[in-house]
């Protein structure tokens, strides 16, 4: 998105106006429950009750606010929660770290392989693929990573577990698979402790295509509807991958517990690796498609008063 389309969603689009405006510091005394009301009427579009939510997108505004598992704050890091991945389910299952590091200025690049991706640990979007050193950008690199080292991921959506998260830069590994600029990932939706769907994003980073999803059961049927407005429900269908009862397994281990979390994995090769976990999916604010999706998805929460 360049500038002039930035200054045009900001006139535009009210929502997305507060969003900036709460990253820029305004709102801070506003309560969480009072601007998330607000929010979700703009985003949404009805009155969010949190008092008796009912759809997915009332509920993950719930789970924000009342379900305050300590743990999520490690969850969100991308690093901290390497390990915490690693000792439910496998060391095998971790794309290997090179590095962290609190600053830019302070990564040895000399130490790096030619091929590597560099992730801000506490955010969504600070993230460079380098797929040969010697055509690296450092510049832009270190520009778009010291911006998103300064952001604090919490205000905007009030993601409370992300407030706290330690802001660094990891070095990984940069996994290649069948010649796309990033593999496919498969992002595995769970309530109540039982994985339900599977999302596979098309076309990601590739500007010449149209962003998608497929969305499947977890016996692989494809299912006609989207979770985002944003993805456009894809005819690709991927082959049932042979690993999938495995990703279903694995994704159950780390759901355990939880009211709502996805789960994604890349298969590459194969060979099933842990991505992340994301506890609010699009901060709970994701018109679907169709919208009545947005209900019957809710159906699958059951917010238990073990929460608060």
């Amino acid at each position: 998105m360049n500038i002039i389309q930035k200054a045009t969603k900001f006139i535009t689009d009210p929502a997305a106006r507060m969003i900036f405006l709460s990253s820029k510091g305004f709102y801070r005394n506003m309560p969480d429950d009072k601007y998330l009301g607000i929010l979700f009427k703009k985003r949404v579009g009805y009155e969010l009750n949190l008092d008796e939510p009912k759809t997915f997108n009332e509920k993950l505004q719930w789970l924000k606010l009342y379900d305050r598992n300590p743990e999520y704050t490690t969850m969100v890091d991308k690093y901290a929660v390497k390990k915490l991945v690693a000792d439910r389910i496998g060391e095998e299952y971790i794309i290997p770290t090179f590095g962290v590091w609190d600053n830019f200025d302070d990564i040895d690049f000399n130490l790096l392989p030619n091929k590597f991706v560099l992730k801000c640990t506490h955010d969504s979007g600070g993230l460079v693929i380098v797929k040969d050193k010697r055509k690296f950008d450092k510049a832009m690199a270190k520009k778009k990573l010291e911006k998103s080292l300064k952001r604090n991921y919490y205000w905007p959506g009030r993601e409370w577990p992300y407030k706290n998260v330690l802001p660094r830069i990891i070095a990984e590994e940069y996994m290649e698979d069948r010649g796309r600029i990033v593999p496919e990932d498969y992002k595995v939706y769970c309530m109540n402790g039982e994985p339900k769907y599977i999302v596979v994003f098309h076309n990601r980073f590739d500007d010449t295509k149209e962003l998608s999803e497929t969305v499947y059961d977890t016996n692989w049927n494809k299912q006609e509807f989207s979770f985002d407005e944003h993805f456009a429900i894809s005819n690709i269908i991927e082959p049932k991958p042979r690993c999938l009862n495995e990703l279903i397994k694995l994704a159950k281990k780390l759901c355990e517990g939880m009211a709502q979390v996805r789960v994604d994995f890349y298969i590459i090769n194969e060979k099933i690796y842990f991505g992340e976990i994301t506890l609010y999916t699009a901060s709970g604010f994701q018109k679907m498609i169709p919208e009545e999706k947005d209900f019957e998805m809710g159906k699958l929460i059951n917010l238990t008063s073990d929460f608060r």
